[in-house]
């Protein structure tokens, strides 16, 4: 039964460690980092409302990524400031809203159901979560690959894309919602509060050897799955929280890299 519990959980890692390293790519060469904390707290926030509601913890949250992300977008724009602004009101509104949320919900506060959603934990992935998180990797391949001129595009010069005839905000806001789901299915593994160190430390780390955007996009989600396999293989030996062993090995990695990046010597 363990090896059973490990064998679900490595998938899962290695599918959610995929999926934030591929959405990741763009949230760091767009300069969304905040995003992807945002994100995380937005589908903490959604996830603890179902433990006060006795709903759907993992549906809550995704409907919360969504609502969030559809809003930034429209909210950016009407208020006329950059999203990270928008961004930046958002984060501490969704974790003050999570919070509240766990503190009303009777007999979870200490419930390992809650310390999940903030650490992650290797109980509980069901087959369902598995096929969700393979469904979300594949359908963000297949949508990169039928639009990969135009994501291209838009992470190469927004402004550039736009005169030449390109609408870049339906690309943009596809990001936003990737980065919505991604983070809602691969929190009750890796929690709410760690989550995002998955997202941008795999795309930070091949960023400091790659110049090539499309190298970059196929890289990050395979240095995401490694972090992830080897996190959870370091939260099993020296029994640690999943979210916490992946955070650490993620941003071990990072930290290699820039130690050993051909970038930093010619700088």
């Amino acid at each position: 039964m363990l090896l059973g519990i490990f064998s679900s959980t490595l998938v899962g890692a290695i599918l959610a460690g995929w999926s934030c390293g591929l959405v990741g790519a763009f949230v760091v060469r767009l300069n969304l980092s905040s995003l992807g904390f945002t994100m995380s707290h937005a589908a903490f926030a959604g996830a603890a409302l179902g433990l006060l509601l006795d709903w759907d913890p993992l549906l809550l949250a995704s409907l919360f990524s969504l609502a969030v992300a559809g809003a930034l977008g429209p909210a950016a724009e009407r208020a006329k400031l950059e999203p990270n602004v928008i961004i930046g009101i958002t984060f501490p509104l969704t974790m003050a809203l999570g919070l509240i949320f766990l503190r009303f919900a009777p007999g979870t506060a200490l419930s390992s159901t809650a310390l999940g959603l903030l650490w992650g934990s290797v109980l509980g992935v069901t087959e369902m979560e598995l096929l969700e998180l393979a469904f979300l990797s594949g359908a963000m391949v297949v949508l990169i690959a039928l639009f990969f001129k135009e994501f291209l595009a838009i992470l190469l010069d927004m402004k550039l894309a736009r005169e030449a005839g390109l609408n870049p905000r339906p690309f943009y806001y596809a990001i936003l919602f990737l980065t919505g789901m991604t983070v809602a299915l691969s929190l009750k593994l890796i929690g709410g509060l760690l989550v995002f160190a998955l997202m941008i430390n795999p795309a930070a780390t091949a960023f400091q050897f790659l110049h090539d955007m499309k190298k970059i996009i196929l890289f990050s989600p395979l240095i995401g799955a490694g972090a992830a396999a080897l996190g959870l293989l370091g939260s099993f030996a020296f029994d640690l929280p999943v979210g916490s062993a992946i955070a650490l090995v993620s941003t071990a990695g990072f930290g290699l890299a820039v130690a050993l990046s051909p970038k930093r010597r010619r700088g």
